[in-house]
């Protein structure tokens, strides 16, 4: 047997343990996606959108009986990235736990939302003729499934009715088996779990969330596509909105699906870009790329909800999006990542984080949703007192 030569080498968690990560190691793997997962890259286009750069606020917020400012969320809710953009100017960015200017971070359930606004896209092009066309027209390999009776708009607003369970410290359920089998880079390991699963409810009855639906999702979006998603997403969306850096969905396995709904890579100025082209109602360099009302729609409440029973504290959930009690559309990915766009104040606010996660939570003491709430309201009631400066340079 001929001995290797010892050479240096890095070392990464596996793939299948990603949802169960102890805080040491969150930070390392979610800044290496890439090399952890199978990907697709989404490709930036040739003039990338200058970001005005305009006076730094100072937000203060409460939580309990106590006052806090920057550095304590930063540091309490431990924030890898944090962008505040206002009317499309920076009023706040920084950086930690070693992310950089140039890190394609987690999206982790982020990129739903930003799969669900590639059915408007769809839509726009005539690829889909209506939200209420079934899964199983698009996706053959589904007919016979629990998927026949199933919609577009089912998928959208995670009513299918499917049975799924998204307890991510349960290595046995459903969550956990898709993320053994993308792990695994099984080819059409996740498609064939989704053929096998039961309905548990007449679609279009219950809001139940389900990350198993966002991926049939993004496999129906290419199939009527006729495209990848990363291709779709790079032509339609990246290149227009002028993205700085190129992006990546993860993949099922090597050469394989995108995934729809979780673990891309995006940087953070890009996570805000793309949280501004919503918030201009997906008109992209003086082009409509989303259907005129999509934005409305998609930020709609199509099902309410008690916010104590979600974990972004939601009351509603749209297309892909949860809704702020305030009227925003977030969308949010496990340990704290999260895109908040509020059309009415004209504000995206982007945080990305390493929340540790059971069991190693509960040493921590802290409610980190409350905790990044409390922290949003403070930087809207900073920016309400602090009027935008006239912007200073470019970026």
């Amino acid at each position: 047997m001929t001995a290797t030569t010892a050479e240096p080498a890095c070392h990464l968690p596996a793939g299948e343990d990603f949802l169960l990560l102890p805080p040491t190691q969150q930070p390392v793997a979610y800044a290496n996606v890439d090399a952890i997962f199978a990907t697709r890259a989404i490709h930036r286009g040739p003039r990338p959108r200058p970001l005005q750069r305009g006076a730094e606020i100072a937000p203060r917020y409460r939580v309990g009986d106590r006052d806090h400012g920057l550095a304590d969320f930063l540091d309490r809710a431990q924030v890898a990235g944090l962008l505040v953009l206002r009317e499309g100017a920076i009023r706040l960015e920084r950086y930690g736990l070693g992310l950089t200017e140039a890190t394609r971070w987690t999206t982790m359930s982020t990129v739903k939302s930003l799969t669900a606004m590639l059915v408007g896209v769809a839509l726009q092009e005539g690829r889909i003729g209506s939200l209420d066309e079934t899964v199983s027209s698009h996706l053959p390999a589904l007919r016979g499934s629990a998927y026949d009776a199933v919609t577009i708009r089912h998928l959208l607003t995670m009513s299918s009715g499917v049975r799924w369970s998204e307890d991510y410290t349960d290595r046995h359920s459903e969550v956990n088996r898709y993320s053994k089998s993308i792990g695994d880079k099984v080819p059409g390991g996740v498609l064939a779990l989704m053929r096998s699963l039961p309905a548990e409810a007449p679609p279009g009855s219950r809001f139940a969330y389900c990350t198993g639906d966002t991926y049939v999702l993004g496999c129906l979006v290419s199939a009527a596509m006729g495209e990848g998603l990363a291709a779709t997403m790079s032509r339609a969306i990246w290149g227009p909105a002028g993205m700085e850096s190129d992006a990546f969905y993860t993949l099922e396995s090597d050469g394989g699906q995108e995934i729809g709904g979780s673990r891309a890579g995006i940087t953070l100025r890009d996570f805000g870009r793309f949280g501004q082209f919503v918030l201009e109602d997906g008109i992209a360099a003086g082009r409509r790329i989303l259907p005129e009302g999509w934005v409305t729609d998609a930020g709609r409440r199509h099902f309410v909800l008690d916010p104590a029973t979600n974990s972004y504290g939601a009351d509603g959930y749209g297309y892909s999006w949860w809704i702020d009690p305030d009227g925003a559309m977030v969308a949010v990915g496990f340990a704290g990542q999260s895109i908040y766009v509020n059309r009415a104040a004209r504000t995206v606010i982007v945080t990305l984080s390493c929340w540790p996660q059971p069991p190693f939570a509960a040493a921590y003491g802290i409610d980190f949703t409350a905790e990044r709430r409390a922290f949003h309201a403070g930087v809207l009631a900073a920016l309400r007192h602090d009027p935008p400066a006239r912007p200073l340079i470019q970026v």
